[in-house]
Formats: structure tokens, C-alpha cells, sequence
């Protein structure tokens, strides 16, 4: 898969991409179960920063990535 331009994923399989191959990190149902822990709690400090920063359309984009992730490992 070609590198990606815009550092911003707008699609599963590029944020897939950053996550995996960019970031290296695996997506493991524990990383994944941890990461939906914060991402759905709206208050949560680190939650409240990504939206003031990238807006709610990317976080529940992201949310919704991570819930994609989440029936792949099931």
C-alpha cells in the first residue's frame, strides 16, 4: 500500500493503515477494548482534546473505526 498523503485517515483502511503499519502498533482486542473504553466516554480528558482538535465528525469516525476493529477480532 502507497504511504499516505494527508497524515489524516478519512477512511477504515487508511486509519487501519496509520495504526498498523505507520504507527506500528497491533490491533489487539485489548488495545482495541481499552482505546473504545475512552473514545466513548465523551468526558474523558483525552477524548474532549481529540474533538477540540480534530472535531466531532473525525472522533466518531475513529469510533466508528475502532468498533469496525472490534467485530474483525470477534
Amino acid at each position: 500500500m502507497a504511504k499516505i498523503s494527508d497524515p489524516i485517515p478519512k477512511t477504515y483502511d487508511q486509519w487501519r493503515h496509520c495504526i498498523t503499519v505507520d504507527c506500528g502498533i497491533p490491533l489487539t482486542a485489548n488495545f482495541v477494548t481499552e482505546r473504545l473504553a475512552v473514545w466513548r466516554d465523551e468526558h474523558a480528558k483525552e477524548t474532549r482534546r481529540f474533538r477540540k482538535l480534530y472535531g466531532d465528525d473525525h472522533w466518531r469516525a475513529v469510533l466508528g473505526w475502532f468498533e469496525q476493529a472490534e467485530r474483525e477480532l470477534s
